[in-house]
């Protein structure tokens, strides 16, 4: 153990401040300041909030989790953290301090992949990835299948969400019932007492002429507000449990079928799910009747490690040293849209003046804007039954 890399990790790209200690595989700290009970009265994240607590919280955050982990800042091999993707300003937050931290410190820094650190968290549960690994993602900004023959540089896309990610549309269905932000743990504690068959909810892009691997969850929300505002039009009483219970099965019903169908066309025997939702107690219960039917080995790590935090940044880049992945430049940009595609920003990719909102073009090709991200804010902040993006 004493010859695996040490790392830092720091996560900065939503409400949740988070800082971890890997050495190899094995978690040593995992430190997180939430900013969440801020942005609950806007009913979702609001980033330049996100961005000030973040401020606050960084450096405090930092060195709990070096005093937890028992380590000096000069013991480290290297710092870590989420490039992307992400709120840009919050980006920007943990991006400057691990650049910070590496070149006070003189160790390489690595911009890495939010996605892909979700996937790699699991090694710190279960240990190796095996490889391929398949890995079902599902938080408040996300709802991806995803096929990584390695990590550190091979991560396939295979579906994604076409409008709503799951947690967002927890988040939702939560304010449409009155029930705070976020909406994942309270609809998960009240769908205990529903009856998940008391209502017919649509399962979205199920059918045979669908994407096999795509999700959408607008449809289904818009159901459950129509349902709901009916029985309110009628002067009856919402049975808040069973919508809970209905709604939470048709989401789970959906990600399990198109994960194991992943799996079976894939020719892949092993599923990861990672994410936010992954904390969900119905997805996990799910999962592994599915899996366990279907011949596949599922790996889901503790609740804990499934939402944002530092230990899965860290968990990364301790796997990029140990494989010898190239470490970022000092030119590291916050990437707010960096792809899936990209599990790390490596030295050398050419960042041009206008990165700072205007988007930004690697060397090897891609380019995308930043808008979009503050777009989709306004968007959950103001819809009349929207709610933010849980992690």
């Amino acid at each position: 153990m004493a010859d695996e890399p040490l790392v830092l990790g720091i996560e900065t790209s939503c409400d949740e401040t988070g800082v971890g200690v890997v050495r190899g595989h094995t978690l040593l700290a995992d430190s997180v300041a939430s900013s969440v009970d801020e942005h609950a009265r806007f009913g979702g994240v609001v980033p330049e909030i996100a961005s000030r607590a973040h401020l606050e919280a960084i450096v405090p955050t930092i060195v709990r989790a070096l005093d937890e982990a028992g380590v000096a800042p000069g013991d480290l091999d290297g710092v870590a953290v989420t490039a992307g993707p992400g709120l840009a300003g919050a980006l920007l937050v943990g991006v400057s301090a691990a650049k910070a931290y590496a070149a006070a410190l003189g160790k390489p820094v690595y911009g890495v992949n939010h996605l892909a650190s979700h996937i790699c968290v699991d090694q710190l549960e279960h240990g190796p990835l095996p490889e391929p690994t398949m890995a079902l993602l599902v938080s408040g900004g996300h709802s991806s299948l995803l096929l990584a023959p390695d990590i550190t540089t091979d991560v396939r896309p295979l579906g994604a969400t076409i409008d709503d990610a799951a947690g967002e549309a927890f988040d939702k269905i939560a304010r449409l019932l009155h029930l705070g932000f976020p909406g994942g743990p309270v609809i998960d504690r009240l769908a205990r007492e529903g009856d998940p068959n008391a209502i017919a909810f649509p399962r979205g892009l199920t059918g045979p002429r669908d994407a096999p691997y795509d999700f959408s969850f607008s449809g289904l929300k818009t159901a459950v507000a129509r349902w709901v505002e009916a029985r309110r039009a009628a002067g009856e009483e919402v049975p808040v449990a069973d919508v809970a219970a209905s709604f939470q099965e048709a989401v789970t019903d959906v990600l399990t079928r198109k994960a194991i169908r992943a799996c079976r066309d894939e020719g892949v025997d092993h599923l990861m799910i990672g994410g936010g939702v992954a904390a969900n107690s119905r997805l996990r219960a799910m999962a592994e009747e599915r899996c366990a039917a279907a011949g596949i080995t599922l790996r889901v790590p503790r609740p804990g490690l499934c939402t944002d935090n530092g230990a899965m940044v860290a968990a990364l880049g301790a796997e990029m040293m140990r494989r010898g992945r190239a470490p970022s430049g000092w030119d590291l940009p916050a990437d707010s849209s960096l792809p899936v595609t990209e599990p790390s920003i490596p030295a050398g990719e050419e960042v041009f003046a206008g990165d700072a909102g205007n988007g930004h073009s690697h060397g090897h090709g891609h380019s995308h804007g930043h808008d979009h991200v503050h777009e989709m804010s306004r968007h959950n902040l103001y819809e009349e039954t929207g709610g933010g993006a849980s992690a």
